[in-house]
């Protein structure tokens, strides 16, 4: 269904479809399993990164910048999740494949934004490392949890205003053929090439979004890294390179699957299918892996689990002693 709006100067029809029908894979059998994972995963994901952020807010040592930092990362984890795989698994184990215009664009919103997030976070992450590895001395004067405060803050109004802009400029285009989108989720690039009029700004915000917000948190992160391993010497540049163990890993997981299909499209057509797996897991599989590495990899973390543990065994058994006086 396809609403029309006439522009009387311009004498054209403006077309703005009432739905877009999210077209998914093509001529895969049994796809619904893969659905069935992303729930799954949904679901680890909710937890453990609900987990992280408990442990962060009840351990009054991991109440420090750097663990602002880890806990908005686990919080932009688990919106970005909520924000892609429930309507996700609506979209294709129930079959509501429709989705109203406004809908659409809000869904592009939230997805991209908090995508973006956890991007500038790693980011954020990469600069306490480096400060606490270049700058021992002056790291608690200029890593400090108000300057925290304030980095988180200014990522949020310069993300939604980037992101929200990018989403704002798809309502200019006329979309007069298909209404299908060739993705999983209401995509940026497969809505800005279904326009019939020109969609050069989008395509220049598509490429500044993916250079601004990819590849030069990307950069960033590998300067930082580059001048720990250039100021750190022998034992001393080991044992900084394994307090960023953990870093490194989610940077990897994160970065690595994005570029290596955006630069394969660069060179090659990639497969619809193809192209949606490896998107779809390069956005869920980090978030539910981000807290399980930050678990399992991080001293103060696990000290803190099992203080918490004790703390609650203790407790217990004087609550329990209690009851039994009485």
């Amino acid at each position: 269904m396809i609403s029309m709006q006439s522009n009387s100067s311009a004498n054209v029809t403006f077309v703005r479809p009432a739905t877009f029908f999210i077209n998914g894979f093509f001529n895969i059998p049994h796809a619904k399993y893969y659905y069935v994972f992303l729930s799954l995963v949904y679901v680890v994901t909710v937890l453990g990164n609900s987990f992280i952020m408990c442990i962060i807010y009840l351990a009054r040592r991991l109440h420090t910048a750097k663990y602002i930092a880890v806990f908005h990362l686990a919080l932009a984890d688990l919106c970005g999740s909520s924000a892609l795989i429930p309507k996700l698994i609506d979209i294709f184990l129930f079959e509501h494949q429709d989705i109203s215009y406004d809908a659409c664009l809000a869904n592009m919103f939230f997805v991209f934004h908090f995508m973006n997030m956890q991007s500038l976070t790693l980011l954020v992450l990469a600069y306490d490392r480096l400060v606490a590895i270049c700058f021992p001395l002056q790291y608690h004067v200029i890593v400090t949890k108000p300057a925290m405060f304030l980095i988180i803050g200014v990522m949020w109004i310069f993300s939604v205003t980037f992101i929200a802009s990018m989403v704002i400029l798809i309502t200019r285009l006329s979309i007069c053929g298909s209404n299908v989108v060739n993705s999983y989720f209401c995509d940026h690039g497969p809505i800005y090439r279904l326009a019939c009029n020109d969609n050069t700004i989008n395509i220049i915000m598509a490429n500044i979004c993916f250079g601004l917000l990819v590849c030069m948190p990307l950069i960033l992160i590998m300067v930082s890294y580059f001048c720990i391993a250039l100021i750190a010497h022998g034992a001393d540049r080991i044992k900084a390179m394994k307090t960023c163990t953990s870093h490194l890993v989610l940077v990897a997981i994160f970065y690595l699957p994005i570029l290596s299909v955006n630069v394969k499209s660069i060179s090659t057509s990639i497969d619809l299918n193809a192209r949606i797996i490896n998107n779809s897991l390069t956005q869920i599989i980090p978030p539910m892996l981000n807290p399980i590495i930050y678990t399992l990899k991080t001293e103060e973390v696990m000290q803190s689990i099992k203080e918490l543990y004790k703390r609650s065994k203790v407790n217990t058994i004087i609550e329990r002693n209690a009851k039994q006086r009485i």
